[in-house]
Formats: C-alpha cells, sequence, structure tokens
C-alpha cells in the first residue's frame, strides 16, 4: 500500500499505484500522498516533467491505474527561516564551559522546531536558558551539531561558538566522535557481539521508513555486545561509526532484534507495554574543540528506560 511521505525539502518520489486508486487523477493522488507539500507545487512538479507516470511525462489530470508507477523528484519549496524562541523546557545539562554545553534529552522532547511542531523543542528550552546561542550555526537549529530521535534519549552536545559549531560538526561528519548506545531488543542474538555492515536508505514503498538498501543505500556501520539477558528479552550495548537516519533501529531488526517500543521497525503487539522505543544514547566520547582534551560524558537512563529493566527483568513481558 502507498503511504503518505511527510516533508518539504527537495526529495525523490516513488510510488506503485494501489488497485483501489484506479481511476484517480494523478495530482490528486500526490496530494494525497505528499501532504506536507502544496497542490500548487505538485502540479508544477508534474507540468514541468520532475515527476512522470511509467517513464512518460503527462498532464496533472491524468487517470491512474492500479500498478502505474510514479517517480520523479519535488523541487524544494521556499521556506522562510523564523527564527525559534526562547521557551521553559525541562532538560539536565550534564556540562556547561565557554564551548560547549552537554545535555541530557528526556524522551520524547524534538530537538529542533520543525513544520507544525514550533514550540516546546529543546531549541526553545536551550534558548531560554542561554540567550548567547541564538545566531550560532544554522539560525532554525542554534547550536545543534548532531540530533537525536524524538522518542531516543540520551547524551547531546551543543555548540556555544560559531567556531566550535564548525569543528564540532567536523568531528561528527569525519567520525572522530565515538557514539555509543543502550538498546534494548526482542530476542537472544545467536553470538554474544557482532557487527551490522548494511547501507541504509529510504524504503521504496514506505516513504515514512529507512531500510537497508544494498544498492543506493549509504554506508552504514553499526557494532553490538551483548551486555544482559532477559527470558527474550536482551539489552545490547550499540557503538555506531555513522550516523544515518533511524540506523541503530533499522540495523537491529535487519538482524531479528528490533528495539524494544519500536512500533516502526517492530511488532506493534509485542510493543504494547512500552511507551516508546526503548534505545538511549548513553556516552558520547570526542576532544574537546579547544583544549584537546579527551572528554567522556554519560547520560543516566531515563525512568521509564529503568522501568522497562525492571519490567522485563522479572519476565513480566
Amino acid at each position: 500500500m502507498a503511504q503518505p511521505i511527510a516533508h518539504t525539502d527537495s526529495a525523490p518520489v516513488s510510488f506503485t499505484v494501489p488497485d483501489g486508486y484506479h481511476g484517480t487523477r494523478l495530482d490528486h493522488f500526490l496530494v494525497r500522498m505528499l501532504p506536507a507539500s502544496s497542490r500548487a507545487r505538485i502540479i508544477a512538479a508534474v507540468k514541468a516533467g520532475s515527476i512522470v507516470l511509467n517513464g512518460t511525462a503527462v498532464k496533472a489530470g491524468h487517470r491512474l491505474k492500479g500498478g502505474d508507477v510514479i517517480a520523479g523528484h519535488l523541487a524544494a519549496e521556499a521556506a522562510e527561516t523564523v527564527a525559534p524562541r526562547a521557551q521553559p523546557v525541562d532538560f539536565t545539562v550534564l556540562h556547561e564551559d565557554d564551548a560547549l554545553l552537554v545535555v541530557a534529552k528526556p524522551p520524547g522532547l524534538v530537538v529542533h522546531p520543525g513544520s507544525g511542531n514550533r514550540d516546546g523543542t529543546l531549541i526553545n528550552g536551550l534558548l531560554y536558558r542561554f540567550r548567547a546561542l541564538a545566531g550560532v550555526g544554522d539560525a532554525a537549529r542554534p547550536g545543534i551539531v548532531h540530533r537525536l530521535d524524538k522518542d531516543t534519549s540520551g547524551v547531546l552536545v551543543v555548540a556555544r561558538t560559531a567556531a566550535v559549531h564548525r569543528q564540532l560538526v567536523s568531528a561528527f561528519k569525519e567520525r572522530r566522535v565515538d557514539k555509543t548506545y543502550l538498546a534494548l531488543v526482542h530476542g537472544v542474538p545467536g553470538d554474544s557481539q557482532g557487527t551490522v555492515e548494511a547501507p541504509i536508505g529510504r524504503h521504496p514503498v514506505h516513504r515514512q521508513k529507512m531500510a537497508v538498501c544494498p544498492a543506493n543505500g549509504r554506508s552504514a556501520i553499526s557494532r553490538w555486545r551483548v551486555r544482559q539477558v532477559f527470558h527474550q528479552i536482551s539489552l545490547l550495548e550499540v557503538t555506531i561509526e555513522t550516523g544515518r537516519t533511524h540506523q541503530i533501529r533499522v540495523h537491529l531488526a535487519a538482524i531479528g532484534h528490533p528495539v524494544v517500543g519500536d512500533r516502526l521497525y517492530g511488532s506493534n503487539r509485542k510493543n504494547e507495554r512500552f511507551p516508546r522505543q526503548m534505545l538511549h544514547a548513553w556516552r558520547l566520547c570526542f576532544a574537546h574543540p579547544v583544549s584537546g582534551e579527551n572528554l567522556v560524558f554519560e547520560a543516566p537512563l531515563p525512568a521509564d528506560f529503568t522501568a522497562a529493566l525492571a519490567l522485563v527483568e522479572d519476565g513480566s513481558c
């Protein structure tokens, strides 16, 4: 079944038309499948031949048949950058100096504002407590040099100056930052440790998901080891050499051990008792961009992760 894509950035468009949409106009189908994009933007792409049907440019009003293949590219939509505002938001500061901040992001907190989500993010809270961050790096994401998914908790570093921002962005890009996560997963791996080296790209059908894509994905490497086994659930320590979207979630699901609570890559039935994916960014290790000192920061487990551990330890799930 075709799934809607929620995005506003330039991106490839690829759909196979389900039988249930037989007779639907092309533009009507695309408006339904691309809810974050304006009708005018979609029609402009069809008229320009940027989106084609079965390899051929057609009119926006063309009637579809089941099995038709829609492919192409939706150009980026010009958008006004709105500077985020300062707001009180609850989070813990693990470290603070003149160059950088290290914070523990709680689960459920979005890192930076986005479409339909302008308030109550970590950025709003950072600006409330550290006003001088405004203008450091990207105006819409001041100080941010990496990110965590909304429902992933854990340690996050923030740059306090433009120079440090550039240095930290380079450090992450050049893989000079060691990133270690803790993940509760379904099942018990046959080995005590292992490596998943599999390219990751956008899922070819379910566009809100990522997937292992050997042909055209971006290289991704995750190394894991078992820390503890609880009946049919295991606690893994995972170190990632790359930082692809949903990397750990995709890789662990690919080897048959999806993250507990992950409703996107796992089973809804198995995850009913868990409020979110049990994935925690536990440790960051990197050289201080000014002093060169080797730094190690660890974020304590949040209450919901501790509760999940207690639940699986007593065999309640």
